[in-house]
């Protein structure tokens, strides 16, 4: 009797739960019959297509398919592409140094270069930011992937490409062709100097590898050489390490405030990123300038910057990309990229643009925006840049960090004298500080 029962009252759980989740076994049935779907198909082209197909293209063909349903931002990579990717986080790779910024417009790729690196081969010849590169060796780039656009613009040391950009002059679109010769790009991620006697200057142009120690270094150089106050420039940083934005962003940060956090669909996902107990240089007056090509972890820094109150934010809308890409191996050495989260600066407000609503990005306290043709020449002015001591055949002076300096200079009357009006407003502002008296203690 008693097995009787306990029989009974199995079974009716079983219809209940039958009764209540209906949807979840035809959901599972769905997605198999979806599943089967690519599997036919994979069948009947190996069978039937005209050519033989290697089933690794198609399998990798249908796993970008999927990806590109997302964001702009997640990305399936093969093999050989996730390699590359890694080497690029490293920051040493083969090209013609730019860091661009990709999107879809109207089912089309768009890529904008935020900027070129200096003394790479996209600097020498004058690319600028803002130039939209349409095609790669005479082929059109705007219905490729970002990865097929990467790899169109690789190629062994020494080979010639041919990239023609569209670029905006005297409110008309103009298209110019640039000839060079690839090279080695060491991405140089820190640059600084003094302005004056009191007042440091450090450009910080991406969060790759080895970016928190470089810039512990130019701090300790421009405090040796008696800095009071200094200017972090963010402009044209496209990102990089969530870990090196946390920990610049740390050395001016302390009492456990918020630096960032993140949100997403699961819990996990949910993180908090704050400052250790001391920050190392509480008390430094400090202006951060962004523009409309920083973006991801330039925008953290300046977001955690502003919202605790510790810099005054000075140039324009940062550009407003706030997802979380977590890089996931897989069993073939590809990897998947997938956004699993977005970012939101300490008071709560999400980082992510929103084209219609025009939201998002990091709003200056203080907007300077200059003209398009005075930011092209000022990426033209006199540059410094430090070369590890054994390149010392390429002449220049040591640097205060024992580096050599290699100088390239542009002799144009208006290039050197072109104006920086977003370093110039901030200079002003760090003049004023004593009388300001809030850019130097935390909230």
């Amino acid at each position: 009797m008693k097995r009787f029962r306990r029989f009974a009252i199995v079974t009716a759980v079983t219809i209940v739960m039958g009764a209540a989740f209906p949807y979840l076994n035809y959901a599972v049935d769905k997605t198999y019959e979806q599943i089967k779907v690519l599997i036919d198909v994979m069948g009947l082209i190996q069978s039937n297509y005209v050519e033989n197909v290697d089933q690794s293209k198609l399998i990798y063909g249908a796993a970008k398919g999927m990806v590109d349903q997302l964001d702009d931002y997640s990305q399936f990579y093969e093999p050989d592409v996730y390699t590359r990717v890694k080497s690029d986080t490293d920051g040493e790779f083969g090209g013609i140094g730019i860091s661009i910024e990709s999107r879809t417009e109207n089912q089309k790729s768009v890529f904008t270069v935020t900027t070129p690196l200096p003394g790479t081969p996209a600097w020498k010849v004058k690319m600028m930011p803002g130039d939209v590169i349409i095609k790669v060796d005479g082929q059109d780039v705007t219905s490729v992937s970002t990865d097929d656009f990467l790899k169109m613009l690789r190629g062994e040391v020494g080979t010639e490409v041919t990239v023609t950009a569209s670029r905006v002059k005297d409110g008309k679109n103009e298209e110019k062709n640039f000839v060079m010769k690839r090279d080695l790009i060491k991405t140089e991620n820190v640059k600084w100097r003094m302005l004056d006697k009191k007042i440091g200057y450090i450009n910080v142009l991406e969060f790759t590898g080895h970016v928190t120690e470089n810039f512990d270094k130019a701090m300790k150089d421009l405090t040796s050489q008696g800095m009071t106050s200094l200017i972090l420039d963010l402009r044209y940083n496209p990102g990089g390490l969530l870990s090196a934005a946390v920990d610049i962003s740390q050395r001016f940060l302390g009492d456990n405030k918020m630096i960032v956090y993140t949100k997403g669909r699961k819990q996990e996902n949910y993180q908090e990123f704050r400052a250790d107990k001391k920050a190392v240089y509480p008390d430094l007056p400090l202006v951060v300038l962004i523009n409309r090509f920083s973006a991801s972890a330039s925008e953290i820094v300046s977001g955690a910057l502003q919202d605790n109150k510790r810099a005054v934010v000075i140039g324009e809308r940062s550009f407003g990309k706030a997802s979380v890409q977590s890089m996931i191996p897989l069993a073939d050495k590809s990897a998947l990229r997938l956004t699993i989260a977005k970012y939101y600066t300490p008071s709560g407000k999400s980082i992510q643009h929103d084209t219609g609503h025009k939201t998002g990005g990091i709003v200056p306290d203080i907007t300077v925006k200059m003209p398009l043709e005075q930011e092209q020449l000022l990426q033209q002015k006199e540059v410094v840049i430090y070369y590890p001591d054994e390149n010392s055949k390429d002449g220049g002076e040591p640097g205060a960090d024992g580096n050599v300096k290699k100088v390239y200079k542009y002799t144009e009357e208006k290039v050197r004298g072109a104006k920086d009006d977003v370093i110039d407003r901030a200079v002003e502002i760090l003049h004023a500080k004593d009388v300001l008296g809030v850019l130097g203690k935390t909230a």
